[in-house]
């Protein structure tokens, strides 16, 4: 066994497949001690927060220190940020139904543009030819861009408990900036939120390790289940080879997605957990892995040291442990891996139709997709809730791909030489 594993490392691709295996696997065990906030935890009041660091409003105003930092620019990008490049070309479009002649219009010097627009928008003006919501999004941006150009910081008011009257109690500069260290509530999310207001991070590192789980508890009864079977029908041929040949050939001309939906569906959503649905996986998948193993031993049924074996009145059970499966485990264990890779493609599937682990559990790679397709992120431009999940997929079966042809390179003879 040493051997093997050291002929496995041997492998550059099977070194590199492993390696980005390690590295998921040690993102799922690590981040969960570092930030132990439950995965499905709502934390935002709203849908496909974009990723950043978000900072209490009302603390950063609050802060205990405040520094007065003149940056040049400052007022460039407070202004590039409420007043997009699309903002700009709507507002020219507006000034010029409006009379205002096109060469006097320069959408690049925001403060020209702003006067502009200022002295000559009407909210009330009708444009002929302009539908109701192109007037309500002129409306939105003419509400967006006021005061935009003032040097002048914000009132902060408090409310009198007796008169109800609002009174000055501060004010904030333009020039004041904290230190995002002294602000007590800070939330990094790397990855936003998604449709329920739950971090994404959080809900894939999760993810990743339910579905790695469910592919390997799916893995191991698949492979199970066809090693058993195919050292069966391979050393003792006859009546038994024909029985799970008979049972094997069923299986193959049922689609093995149709089954799996007709077996989750019937099981029903209150009881299809994450241990579930990866047995009803792995009893649905064995059957390419049985024909492989049966193929093998039958090529080694027959070679002298197993005759020598029969001839020295060893039994069955000594015979294929003994002389037939170490000749193989090599071959049951890229078997392994890609019933792996297959099972967490399985669940991925079975979740986007509806039908993977209850939805209140735990989340799983194929939940998570379910989840923004059902809320549209990719009609929405909402990348962050679906495209990490993809990448997550593509490097777990693209992992265990590399593992499996640096393994065949290894064990197979051919192509070796």
């Amino acid at each position: 066994m040493r051997h093997t594993f050291r002929q496995a490392f041997s492998s550059g691709k099977f070194v590199t497949g492993f390696v980005i295996l390690m590295g998921l696997l040690l993102l799922v065990i690590l981040y969960p001690l570092i930030f132990r906030a439950p995965p499905l935890q709502i934390i935002a009041q709203g849908t496909f927060f974009p990723p950043g660091i978000y900072v209490s409003a009302y603390d950063s105003i609050n802060a205990p220190t405040t520094y007065t930092l003149n940056l040049d620019g400052a007022a460039a990008k407070r202004v590039a940020a409420k007043l997009k490049d699309e903002d700009r070309v709507a507002m020219k479009e507006w000034l010029v139904v409006a009379g205002v002649p096109e060469d006097q219009i320069d959408i690049s010097d925001a403060q020209k543009l702003l006067t502009l627009w200022a002295e000559n928008y009407d909210p009330a003006k009708q444009v002929k030819g302009m539908t109701l919501a192109r007037q309500r999004y002129f409306q939105r941006v003419n509400n967006a861009i006021q005061g935009l150009l003032s040097t002048e910081g914000a009132i902060i008011a408090v409310r009198q408990p007796e008169s109800g009257a609002l009174q000055e109690a501060g004010a904030v500069k333009q020039t004041d900036y904290v230190n995002i260290s002294e602000v007590p509530n800070v939330r990094i999310l790397p990855l936003g939120t998604d449709n329920f207001g739950r971090d994404v991070f959080a809900q894939l590192v999760r993810a990743i390790g339910v579905s790695l789980l469910i592919g390997i508890v799916a893995g191991l009864i698949a492979t199970g289940i066809g090693l058993v079977l195919g050292l069966l029908a391979g050393y003792v041929g006859g009546a038994v080879d024909d029985v799970i040949n008979f049972i094997t050939n069923i299986f193959l001309v049922i689609p093995s997605l149709v089954l799996l939906i007709l077996i989750s569906f019937s099981v029903g959503q209150e009881s299809r957990g994450a241990f579930t649905v990866a047995v009803v996986i792995g009893v649905t998948s064995w059957v390419w892995t049985t024909r492989a193993v049966r193929a093998q031993v039958i090529s080694l049924r027959n070679r002298d040291h197993v005759n020598l074996s029969k001839l020295s009145g060893h039994s069955l059970f000594r015979i294929i442990r003994g002389d037939i499966l170490p000749y193989i485990m090599s071959y049951v264990f890229m078997a392994l891996i890609l019933q792996i890779s297959a099972a967490i493609l399985a669940e991925a599937n079975l979740s986007i139709l509806g039908l993977g682990p209850r939805t209140t559990d735990v989340p799983t790679l194929g939940l998570m997709m379910q989840w923004a397709m059902i809320y549209q992120a990719h009609i929405l431009g909402k990348w962050w809730a679906y495209f990490p999940v993809l990448i997550s997929i593509t490097l777990i079966t693209f992992s265990m791909n590399l593992m499996i042809t640096g393994l065949d390179q290894v064990f197979n003879p051919q192509l070796r030489n």
